[in-house]
């Protein structure tokens, strides 16, 4: 962006043809992958799927993709097709599953559906069951303490089995990521780091000098959230792109202004947001 160039999404590989198709539905790695997956043998799935993915071609490796996403398999769709080199589909390898409503309930809120899409990709890879080390959980990986406290803050009715639940898990991730992103005056990059780290983290990392954001967040001290915050904004930028939106697409603006303490206008810290 410093050197003038615009980001624009590449050109579309050519479509597969039913040869490249057939051979991936004959696959018998592929096909053990996927019914390794269907029976919630996950882990073991996930490991048959990418052995057979060894020594595919790009096109090879973009009609893998295609059938995992057929079977709306979201995380070895995207996983394979990031793993071309020449051929890009950038829609493959940026879905947008549930988008009707992910659309509505971000617009609800006032929030940039290509930000909340950002954040579900880096956050599960649209697997509805998926569940961290920590016990995240879902859609939007929220943690169960999370999930009662946000619930008890919008009415809403809750018992612990209902994170799960798409609708419920999308309602509470994206009225607490707008809780998150109004406490850091609209920040993306600080409201990235507090859906990784907790508010505490970024609250603390903010104090000090002004620096720009994309400094401040390459001198986050977690690994992981650094990480994080880099990845939801790219992925943000790229969904903006795909989304069609009139903005959204400088990683610049996405950034915004310089982090530093926060101003004395500014409105006061939710202590109570976990």
């Amino acid at each position: 962006e410093d050197l003038g160039r615009r980001f624009a999404v590449p050109a579309r590989p050519l479509p597969l043809g039913e040869g490249e198709r057939d051979a991936a539905r004959s696959n018998a790695g592929l096909t053990r992958a996927l019914q390794l997956i269907a029976l919630g043998l996950r882990n073991e799935g996930v490991r048959e799927w990418n052995f057979s993915l060894r020594g595919m071609d790009d096109r090879a490796l973009l009609a893998a993709a295609d059938r995992a996403c057929e079977r709306e398999v979201w995380d070895r769709c995207i996983n394979t097709s990031d793993r071309t080199r020449r051929e890009i589909d950038l829609e493959q390898r940026f879905p947008m599953p549930f988008r009707n409503d992910v659309v509505a309930q971000a617009r609800e809120l006032g929030l940039d559906p290509a930000y909340v899409y950002g954040l579900i990709r880096q956050e599960s890879r649209f697997v509805m069951d998926a569940r961290s080390s920590v016990c995240a959980s879902g859609l939007m990986q929220i943690m169960p303490a999370t999930a009662r406290w946000t619930a008890r803050k919008i009415g809403l009715p809750f018992t612990p089995e209902l994170i799960t639940d798409r609708g419920t898990n999308l309602k509470l991730g994206t009225h607490y990521l707008k809780l998150v992103l109004d406490d850091f005056d609209g920040s993306q990059a600080m409201a990235a780091a507090a859906y990784n780290a907790g508010p505490s983290r970024p609250r603390r990392w903010r104090e000090g000098p002004s620096l720009e954001a994309a400094i401040w967040a390459e001198n986050i001290p977690f690994n992981e959230t650094r990480d994080y915050v880099k990845k939801v904004l790219s992925n943000a930028t790229f969904y903006a792109a795909l989304l069609g939106a009139a903005d959204g697409t400088s990683i610049k603006s996405r950034l915004g202004r310089p982090i530093g303490p926060r101003a004395g206008g500014s409105s006061p810290v939710d202590k109570d947001l976990p």
